[in-house]
């Protein structure tokens, strides 16, 4: 098994499949939010091209892609001021994080204990600092790097 030091062990973004596989992904999830009770209100008329191109670089950075999302949209700040103000509730956080991980299976990426406990933790993670920055007048870390994702504690298994 490689080490978490090892130069060796790829990124979450090169084990997902590269920037192919993250569109895959988030074209699964807006394709599921859409007809969502909870989540489409999000969206009126639906998810964007735009907005579909953005998440996905957002998560190629997260995951150790190119820093697309920080050189060309605006980085932390702008993910940030996107999610200012909306209310999200706990039922909606959860439902986002099943709703990725359900699109993880439609987007056939790996499937691999490893890799899914790592995409957790980052849902798990990340939408509950959305919940907290989306409540009006909620106190926020105005400025941050977009987060820069890894395996936790288990790297990918490689005999």
């Amino acid at each position: 098994m490689a080490s978490m030091d090892d130069h060796s062990v790829p990124t979450l973004y090169e084990w997902a499949g590269g920037s192919d596989a993250i569109r895959r992904l988030i074209d699964a999830f807006y394709n599921r939010v859409e007809v969502d009770e909870l989540l489409s209100p999000f969206f009126p008329g639906g998810v964007s091209e735009e907005h579909r191109a953005n998440v996905a670089a957002w998560w190629d950075e997260v995951f150790g892609g190119p820093d697309t999302y920080t050189r060309e949209h605006g980085g932390y700040q702008r993910m940030l001021a996107h999610h200012r103000d909306l209310g999200i509730t706990v039922e909606q956080r959860h439902r986002f994080a099943s709703t990725m991980s359900l699109a993880a299976d439609d987007a056939a990426l790996p499937d691999d204990p490893e890799f899914r406990a790592a995409l957790v933790g980052y849902l798990e993670w990340g939408t509950r600092l959305a919940l907290q920055n989306s409540q009006p007048g909620a106190p926020v870390v105005e400025q941050a790097p977009v987060p820069r994702w890894g395996w936790g504690v288990a790297p990918p298994y490689q005999p």
